[in-house]
């Protein structure tokens, strides 16, 4: 059974780009959202697996919807990543008090990075190389070195 996820990202070329990518890789694109409102009905109707927010959603914010997603329960059942053009390090306070499971520069996005992710988070098995200081989390970094 495919991954299913659920992108959440205002700009509407990288939701085309990132779709493509993923689906080539095997994991299922159940839906995109560019706002919070969209993002947190179709987390619901879809019930992704996994869903890659984007931190800055235009006027919006992408840790205020992940906590949102966590309040209600979401998390619970299905893993967020947080998702950047900028670097991990800019957000890394921001990104450790979220209840996210990790974190993946836009440039680094993939199907395998997002199931080594989850699999250091617990939710699939898989075999990953070095991880971040704090076992629960992953930044792109961490992924980039994994063996291929």
């Amino acid at each position: 059974m495919a991954l299913r996820c659920l992108i959440v990202d205002d700009n509407d070329h990288f939701l085309e780009v990132a779709r493509g990518l993923l689906e080539r890789e095997g994991i299922a694109v159940v839906g995109v959202a560019s706002t919070q409102a969209d993002a947190l009905r179709l987390a619901e109707e879809c019930r992704p697996d996994v869903t890659l927010i984007d931190i800055g959603l235009g006027e919006e914010c992408g840790f205020d919807l992940a906590r949102r997603l966590a309040r209600v329960g979401y998390t619970e059942r299905s893993s967020v990543i947080l998702i950047s053009a900028y670097a991990e390090r800019d957000f890394a306070d921001m990104i450790a008090a979220s209840p996210a499971v990790g974190f993946l520069s836009k440039p680094d996005i993939s199907g395998k990075a997002i199931r080594e992710i989850l699999g250091i988070a617990g939710t699939e098995s898989v075999s990953v190389g070095e991880i971040s200081p704090d076992p629960g989390r992953v930044v792109s970094e961490d992924v980039r070195r994994s063996p291929s």
